[in-house]
């Protein structure tokens, strides 16, 4: 793996140290997560409106892949929107799968399996412009799966203050974010947020 440069050309999110990405803590919001998600109605189906919400995130931000990844309980994260741009579909990553309803769209959810776990319990977005500049993702299976080298990511903070998961995108080439991709997935997390809260609403 490349070393990190000392100055990036358009760093994180300030306040996010990624020099040497740590573990992070045990994931305390895991019961509250799971019992939002089930009040919003989310569980593990296909969902056009997602699906859609991932396309036009890959069409702003210029990515070929994108997600709406949320978080269903402690071992389990589900692509409800997915998005290749080569396909101009909804797509099977490669990556490993417990049983699964929706092919291709439940991953484990640990550590290693991805980036969207780290914006999650940090509850900040995070750039990668090029993923070999960090160590910390070397030999992650999603990553190896579809060729990853950079990667945008937010997460969705409810109303009540729950992460229920993340949107991201991802390139397999490196991809230069910078400050205008960083907001405007910022701006679309919460724009997704408040949809997401709306169809719970109108369920309940």
């Amino acid at each position: 793996m490349a070393a990190m440069p000392s100055t990036p050309s358009s760093g994180p999110e300030p306040g996010i140290a990624l020099r040497h990405l740590l573990l992070p803590p045990d994931d305390p919001e895991v019961r509250a997560r799971t019992e939002r998600l089930r009040e919003l109605g989310i569980d593990a189906r296909p969902d056009p409106e997602l699906d859609a919400f991932a396309r036009e995130l890959a069409i702003r931000t210029g990515g070929c892949y994108s997600g709406v990844n949320l978080f269903l309980d402690a071992d389990r994260q589900y692509f409800a929107g997915l998005y290749s741009k080569a396909q101009d579909t909804t797509v099977h990553t490669g990556a490993p799968l417990l049983d699964d309803p929706v092919p291709g769209r439940i991953m484990p959810r640990n550590i290693d399996m991805g980036i969207c776990p780290h914006v999650v319990r940090r509850r900040r977005a995070l750039v990668l412009e090029d993923v070999r500049d960090f160590p910390r993702f070397a030999g992650n299976p999603v990553i190896d799966a579809i060729n990853v080298l950079s990667y945008l990511g937010a997460p969705l903070i409810d109303s009540t203050g729950v992460v229920l998961g993340t949107v991201c995108v991802v390139d397999q080439d490196p991809h230069p974010w910078g400050r205008e991709g960083l907001e405007t997935i910022k701006g679309m997390a919460a724009e997704l947020v408040q949809r997401i809260e709306a169809r719970g609403r109108q369920r309940g």
